[in-house]
Parts: structure tokens; C-alpha cells; sequence
């Protein structure tokens, strides 16, 4: 009986062992910067944006991580693309309906957003040629520090939105109309 009784509790102890493991490995999996997606649907035309959200994990972002002055990815991994039904402005560029990849300037009391008609390139692969217009944006400070890049669209009325990308201590944000 001590003998059969010891059998279970190793099998026991091997499964606990195992399963711990394999939930160690699938957290080991996950992707730093995983896949995310903004979706809305304003004017009834849908506007998707994917990205991949990166994380704080307590460095420097702005100025830092992502330097003032330079083009930026926005986000991580593969470039960040949006793809519209219908054609919009965007601040002041006009965006007809398709796919199309944004980058942005990040800046301390501004930034630029740049609509950029290649698409399918990894994030740092930016060829300015290919800008279909760039844009100011209005940047605020948020009050508790956002941990994970997100990117938003807010409708705001029948025809208007507002596009936010928000992370660490910044939030900077532009307007959108569906025509």
C-alpha cells in the first residue's frame, strides 16, 4: 500500500510539474508588443487601424524609447496601417478610401502625423516619397501614465471622429471626418 501510494503522488507531482511548465512556456510566447486593433465606424463607413501596442516596462518612452523629432513607427513590429471605406480627412489630409500606413514625429509640445501610402513594410521601413500628406496633431498630458501604446477612434458626431494615440504620460489627438 506505502508503495501504490507514493506511485500517486509522484504521477500526481509529474502532472502539477508539467502543467506548470507548459503555462510557464505559453507565458513565455507572448509577444512583447502583441497585435491590437482600433475599429469605428462613423458616417456608417468603418475605420480599422492594426498595430502592434508596445509597453512602458519602466523605460523612458517619449523622448527616450521614441525620440522627438524623428519618424516613429507608431507602435511596434510591422507598420501600423489604416484602412478606410470611405474617404476622410484627416486633420488637414485628405485620405481617400483604402489602406494606407501612418508613421508620426513625436515631439514635446507637438507632433505629425504622416499618412503614408505604402503599405506591407516592416515599421522602420519608411520611405517619405510615399507620403500621402502629414498632419498636426494636438498633444496633451494624461494624469496616470498609460502603461501600453493604444491607438483610438472616437466618434464624436454623425460625420466626426477623433483619432488618439495615447501612451506613458502623452496623448496626442486629431480630428477625422467621413465624407
Amino acid at each position: 500500500m506505502y508503495h501504490r501510494g507514493m506511485r500517486k503522488t509522484l504521477i500526481l507531482m509529474l502532472c502539477l510539474l508539467f502543467f506548470a511548465a507548459a503555462a510557464i512556456a505559453e507565458e513565455a510566447k507572448k509577444p512583447l508588443s502583441p497585435p491590437a486593433k482600433a475599429e469605428a465606424t462613423i458616417a456608417g463607413k468603418k475605420i480599422t487601424i492594426d498595430y502592434s501596442a508596445p509597453s512602458k516596462r519602466e523605460r523612458v518612452i517619449m523622448g527616450g524609447l521614441v525620440p522627438y523629432d524623428q519618424v516613429w513607427r507608431t507602435g511596434a513590429n510591422a507598420a501600423t496601417t489604416l484602412t478606410t471605406e470611405s474617404s476622410l480627412m484627416i486633420g488637414s489630409i485628405h485620405v481617400p478610401a483604402g489602406t494606407y500606413t501612418l508613421y508620426t514625429i513625436p515631439g514635446e509640445k507637438d507632433w505629425t502625423l504622416i499618412v503614408n501610402k505604402q503599405t506591407g513594410q516592416w515599421g522602420t521601413d519608411y520611405d517619405q516619397a510615399q507620403d500621402l500628406g502629414r498632419t498636426k496633431m494636438t498633444v496633451n498630458a494624461v494624469k496616470n501614465p498609460v502603461e501600453t501604446f493604444v491607438i483610438g477612434i472616437k466618434p464624436v458626431s454623425e460625420k466626426n471622429g477623433l483619432l488618439t494615440l495615447t501612451w506613458e504620460n502623452t496623448e496626442a489627438t486629431v480630428p477625422v471626418v467621413v465624407h
